[in-house]
């Protein structure tokens, strides 16, 4: 894991940056390993925002889907975003998910880490 960080240009890039962030999936948030999952979370979003045509779907989305699937509530966040007032400024678009969050999220909810990770629609009506 001592490979230098890059810009992803390629497929292949992307590929092994997806491998990578798979492996470091655990790392704590503020530790290296932490930091550079943060980073490669990044350099993927970008990559994908240039060659991706389809936008998978937003973070906030993806949950709300989720709930309705499961029967879920905001309260039933409580445990993996925070307080109910954290819970209401992310489902409400004014706070974005932390690494922390979104670990939780994937882990609880079953969704997808490359869903979660992305930043979210910008709220026209706000």
């Amino acid at each position: 894991m001592a490979t230098e960080l890059k810009p992803i240009r390629t497929e292949a890039d992307y590929q092994n940056a997806l491998v990578e962030v798979e492996q470091l999936w655990g790392a704590k948030s503020g530790t290296p390993k932490g930091d550079r999952l943060d980073v490669l979370a990044t350099l993927i979003d970008a990559y994908e925002a240039r060659h991706d045509p389809m936008d998978p779907p937003d973070p906030i989305e993806a949950i709300q889907f989720r709930m309705e699937q499961q029967g879920l509530s905001r309260k039933d966040l409580e445990p993996l975003i925070g307080t109910r007032a954290r819970v209401a400024e992310v489902m409400n678009r004014r706070r974005s998910l932390s690494i922390e969050m979104i670990r939780r999220l994937h882990e609880h909810l079953g969704i997808s880490a490359e869903v979660l990770i992305r930043p979210t629609r910008g709220d026209e009506a706000a």
